[in-house]
């Protein structure tokens, strides 16, 4: 596990499920799936395509905070478009930078049209946590001479 990792490796170790909302549901609905689903974010699928995105910050401050109506509000009026994604080469280093720079705790990861699925700051998080232990295992390893080679 290196920094240098591409993200299609992360996917590997995360369950395939993508949950996705259409851009007409209530911001309600959306809401209540991420709490069911126990997510921070939804992708927002039109006729197969991936038009958006849609998370809890979105309904903090463009909902809650304008005293909007979560029911009578469309996923589309508060939705991140176009979405910020990355393909599967991407390297974990380059997804942080993305979203990091971008300053979003979501990210899509996309072959062409093809959303293959999304990484949380949490997931890249613990991908590099796992590395750094691993690098300390080696080391410790390497110290008490029972490194192999």
């Amino acid at each position: 596990m290196e920094l240098t990792d591409p993200v299609k490796a992360i996917l590997r170790q995360k369950s395939s499920d993508i949950w996705s909302v259409a851009p007409d549901a209530s911001v309600f609905d959306a809401i209540e799936m991420m709490s069911e689903k126990q997510v921070g974010a939804l992708l927002v699928i039109s006729n197969g395509k991936l038009v958006g995105a849609i998370s809890e910050r979105d309904y903090a401050r463009k909902v809650m905070l304008q005293g909007k109506s979560s029911k009578q509000t469309a996923v589309s009026e508060i939705m991140a478009s176009p979405v910020i994604s990355v393909r599967p080469d991407a390297t974990v280093e380059e997804c942080m930078r993305t979203m990091t720079d971008n300053r979003i705790r979501h990210l899509p990861v996309v072959d062409g049209d093809t959303v293959l699925g999304i990484v949380s700051i949490g997931d890249l998080v613990k991908w590099i946590i796992s590395a750094h232990e691993q690098t300390i295992r080696d080391l410790h390893s390497y110290i008490t001479g029972r490194y192999p080679g």
